[in-house]
């Protein structure tokens, strides 16, 4: 279950759920969603990853390899108790989850992708944001990049962002997540890309794909993208009156509902063909 205290697990069922957080993130930020799928019926895990939910030296003292294991320790002990698991997550969690299926073909039943970020292009993203790759390829150009969180912070829900950047601002990075990425973890998060959209074809599992049109942080091309070029059979939705953070604002009871009727319908196909 990841590092630190922030790690849950919700619900008894027998089909499980991993969901992983996205970078500088919280498992907090996946709590809502978590709980509306115990609600249905599934085993929820949500573990916190590598160097997450301390400072921003604990973050950078990590890279995206030390992000997966975390994810991949987790679905493994999951494995040893529940013979069918659905990974997915938010943002980075959400390519953390393609890679997983990729390294671990016929074992992940399904894929839950809530505004994948492969690339930070959404209408509140700084212009600079899109020369990271090139800042990147500069020796010490990682110490170049630095972004720091601004207003909408991806929630449309003006009095939940009001909350959460109370949050930031004080420091309570394990229940609202960092205020600052540093240009380390963003390389990170560069090499982690570069190695999933290499294995995407690969990936067979059904995946459903989840996306605001109006996300401020990764516009609805990330979402195009998996659905061109992924290997597996794809389930796009765009969602209106949310930002980013899908699994917290507006939206998220639509995010719960589409989601537990993705898993019944698969578990169920699964079940059959065995």
């Amino acid at each position: 279950m990841g590092v630190g205290d922030a790690s849950f697990v919700l619900g008894d069922g027998p089909v499980a759920v991993l969901l992983i957080h996205g970078l500088t993130g919280t498992p907090t930020e996946l709590r809502k969603v978590a709980q509306g799928l115990a609600k249905r019926g599934y085993t929820v895990y949500v573990p916190t990853l590598a160097g997450h939910c301390g400072n921003n030296d604990d973050l950078q003292a990590t890279h995206w390899r030390d992000w997966y294991a975390s994810a991949l320790n987790t679905f493994e002990g999951i494995r040893k108790v529940h013979e069918q698991v659905f990974v997915g997550g938010l943002s980075m969690g959400a390519v953390l989850s393609m890679h997983l299926a990729a390294q671990r073909p016929g074992e992940v039943a399904g894929l839950l992708l809530y505004s994948t970020t492969l690339r930070y292009d959404g209408w509140n993203m700084p212009w600079v944001a899109r020369l990271t790759p090139l800042f990147m390829a500069f020796p010490f150009g990682v110490h170049i990049c630095r972004f720091n969180e601004k207003p909408p912070y991806g929630i449309k829900n003006p009095r939940l962002r009001a909350i959460v950047e109370r949050q930031m601002k004080a420091g309570e990075s394990a229940d609202a997540g960092l205020l600052t990425m540093s240009g380390i973890s963003v390389r990170e998060l560069h090499r982690l890309v570069a190695e999933v959209k290499r294995g995407m074809p690969s990936i067979k599992a059904p995946a459903l794909v989840l996306h605001s049109s109006e996300d401020d942080i990764t516009s609805r091309w990330n979402a195009d993208y998996i659905e061109a070029h992924i290997g597996g059979p794809v389930t796009k939705v765009l969602l209106d009156d949310c930002y980013h953070m899908i699994t917290v604002d507006l939206q998220y009871p639509k995010v719960i509902s589409l989601s537990a009727e993705f898993i019944q319908l698969h578990a169920r196909e699964l079940a059959q063909a065995c």
